[in-house]
């Protein structure tokens, strides 16, 4: 098969589902996250990103809420249709793997720095070098819901996120 046939066979999902994406979403979660108190963030709080962000609709709520409403008030929109909330958790298990690729990118690319003694991810503040690079719309849109995100989770136990989500770590 060549690699045009190959490109051609991928799907949306595919084609935004991968590690280089995820590292980028991870990156800017952590600078939200840091944002807030300066701390760094938890290793299970930062695989349940991606089922937010890589998730049009979830993407769309986050969107739609304000920085300062908070990750409950977030959460009430998505329960709205308990199912949605309740997906969270199922698109978390599925992700698994993806966001594992996508922290181990993220590091090699010194974007974060992953802290085995604590469990924590410190994302690097950028800087001359580090820019953000040109991004198409639909995946520029997910950069600032990634740092909403972060700063909400940020102002919360890792207890009180999953309690919040219904989620289980």
């Amino acid at each position: 098969m060549t690699d045009g046939a190959r490109v051609a066979r991928l799907t949306e999902a595919a084609i935004v589902q991968n590690e280089a994406l995820g590292a980028y979403a991870i990156w800017r979660f952590g600078l939200g996250f840091q944002e807030r108190d300066g701390q760094a963030v938890t290793l299970p709080l930062a695989f349940l990103l991606l089922p937010l962000v890589l998730h049009a609709p979830t993407l769309a709520m986050v969107l739609g809420t304000q920085k300062a409403s908070g990750l409950h008030l977030f959460a009430g929109k998505l329960g709205e249709q308990r199912e949605d909330l309740l997906a969270v958790h199922g698109r978390a298990l599925a992700l698994r793997q993806l966001t594992l690729g996508s922290l181990i990118a993220a590091e090699q690319a010194r974007l974060v720095r992953i802290e085995p003694n604590t469990a924590t991810v410190r994302a690097f503040s950028p800087h001359d070098e580090l820019r953000a690079p040109s991004l198409p719309e639909r995946i520029r849109r997910i950069a600032p819901a990634c740092e909403k995100i972060g700063y909400w989770f940020a102002g919360l136990s890792d207890q009180q996120v999953a309690h919040t989500l219904k989620v289980g770590f």
